[in-house]
């Protein structure tokens, strides 16, 4: 889960922006045994469900005396949090989200092929210095790993809350830009006399006039007709 916070927020009557410390987004001391708290509160209530289950050598941990006793020394370590400055700033940030929220698990130009039931795809191995691999699965096994990317039925992949809530957030964030004397940015227009196959070259490098078979030829559209009927005239061909 990634959140993105902001250092400030609208003062209750709504006639101040209150920014935070300088410097300051989360106590990491504080964070640290916050989380080690919920952490073992949540395995304990797992472990009281009967949900919870041991094997081989840690069978004895079945018993509740047992895994109190485990449970025991970790209430009392420090828990390591890692929280850190971005090494770029906030628009780095967004691009780098924006690739997960705004994408599907893979890229259509990381696929290779689909052959006799094995689905070939370009993957970065970040262990040996971002090497571009290719990797091969069964077909029934690359949709297993994609489908894991799909959100169950009922969750949402973004939330936003307080000044960026769906019903405020026009009217909050024009308030934000007033209090902070900020100019409000400026929408992008394109040009909508660009063609749809240029503007999608620009966009993902790939042509839409390129033959799909020879990559080569240029596709040129022949003759347009409805649906359920026949073309007149001869069928398209690679010029």
């Amino acid at each position: 889960m990634h959140c993105v916070v902001p250092g400030g927020g609208i003062s209750a009557d709504g006639e101040h922006w209150v920014s935070c410390r300088s410097g300051f987004f989360l106590p990491v001391r504080v964070l640290s045994r916050l989380f080690r708290r919920l952490f073992l509160e949540q395995l304990q209530a797992v472990f009281d469900a009967g949900q919870l289950h041991f094997f081989n050598t840690l069978e004895a941990l079945q018993s509740p005396e047992a895994f109190a006793r485990h449970l025991a020394p970790l209430r009392k370590v420090d828990w390591a949090v890692y929280a850190k400055r971005p090494f770029g700033g906030p628009e780095q940030v967004l691009q780098y989200l924006g690739r997960y929220t705004h994408r599907v698990a893979i890229a259509n130009h990381r696929l290779i092929d689909c052959v006799e039931g094995k689905v070939r795809f370009h993957w970065k191995d970040y262990r040996h210095e971002s090497r571009q691999k290719v990797m091969s699965l069964d077909a029934d096994e690359f949709m297993r790993r994609f489908l894991l990317h799909v959100l169950p039925s009922g969750f949402q992949r973004i939330r936003h809350y307080g000044f960026l809530a769906n019903r405020c957030r026009l009217a909050k964030l024009t308030r934000c830009r007033q209090l902070l004397a900020a100019p409000a940015p400026v929408a992008k227009h394109h040009d909508a006399s660009i063609d749809y196959r240029d503007r999608y070259q620009q966009l993902t490098g790939k042509s839409l006039r390129d033959c799909p078979k020879c990559k080569q030829g240029h596709m040129l559209c022949i003759e347009t007709f409805l649906p359920g009927t026949l073309p007149h005239g001869p069928p398209g061909e690679c010029s």
